[in-house]
């Protein structure tokens, strides 16, 4: 028995070294100049090299480099507003399947979610030239309201399927009750359902928004200066020279903490969202 702990501990240390290392990877060479990297693999701070904030310095303050400011910004800004468009449409969607009864000819409630999850499951480049040619046409080139509009409908699927699933959870006793005391449906969907359904809606908001965190190729196709996102800003790291790999992990860094701030942040109604998961 006492084999099989020392084992089993030895594979997950080994598994979070396999994990660990490119992070670590990446704060030793956003501490690095040039010269360092160029020198090859080198990790131990002081010893193996000398830390600079030049890169932090460059990125930061935008000196001979673009300022994160800008693009971090609009990552923000794209990601929370259509993060909140993708979770209120799939939730008040989800609602309306899982409470009333679809019926198109043959198709039923079950056939309606289907298309809808569908249309996540259809490769974006599908849709590319076309959003391309009617943004053209709409001045929603290189608008944040563009990417906020493409990925919040690439996210509602995903936002419907979700809270579907969470709203089977939620017992048809609490919405009869409200019912006997004259509340309406959309009364009894605020104020009864979703608080009810909250770890669901942090995780489905939590995916949606890291969707949209992290999409390049819209972002890539549909903007050009104004709106350009940070996946956008850590892909055009590179000049004659090569790739400036020192900027381009601080960069990554700070793309990657807001994402693992949230997380943290909603670390409880994740937890809970998981467990009622394994009750479906």
């Amino acid at each position: 028995m006492r084999r099989r702990q020392v084992a089993r501990y030895a594979l997950l240390a080994l598994w979070a070294a396999v994990v660990l290392f490119p992070l670590y990877w990446l704060v030793t060479a956003s501490f690095k100049d040039p010269l360092a990297v160029s020198q090859g693999p080198r990790f131990v701070p002081w010893i193996d090299f000398e830390p600079t904030l030049a890169a932090w310095s460059a990125i930061i303050r935008g000196v001979e480099k673009e300022s994160v400011a800008g693009p971090l910004l609009n990552s923000a800004l794209v990601g929370i507003f259509s993060t909140a468009l993708a979770v209120a449409g799939g939730a008040a969607a989800a609602y309306g399947i899982s409470r009333y009864r679809i019926s198109v000819g043959p198709l039923g409630n079950a056939d309606v979610l289907f298309w809808i999850v569908s249309q996540r499951i259809m490769p974006p480049i599908v849709t590319a030239l076309a959003l391309f040619l009617m943004f053209r046409v709409a001045g929603l080139l290189d608008s944040r309201l563009g990417l906020v509009l493409v990925y919040a409908t690439f996210n509602l699927p995903l936002a419907t399927w979700l809270m579907h699933n969470f709203y089977r959870q939620v017992p048809l006793s609490l919405e009869e009750a409200a019912k006997i005391d004259g509340a309406s449906r959309g009364h009894i969907l605020w104020r009864v359902v979703l608080p009810v359904s909250a770890p669901g809606l942090a995780a489905t908001a939590l995916l949606c928004f890291i969707f949209a965190w992290n999409e390049f190729l819209f972002a890539l196709i549909l903007t050009f200066d104004h709106a350009r996102t940070m996946p956008i800003l850590i892909a055009a790291q590179h000049n004659q020279r090569g790739i400036e790999w020192w900027a381009l992990s601080a960069m990554s860094l700070i793309t990657i903490a807001p994402v693992v701030a949230i997380t943290l942040a909603l670390q409880r109604y994740l937890t809970s969202s998981v467990l009622a998961g394994s009750e479906m």
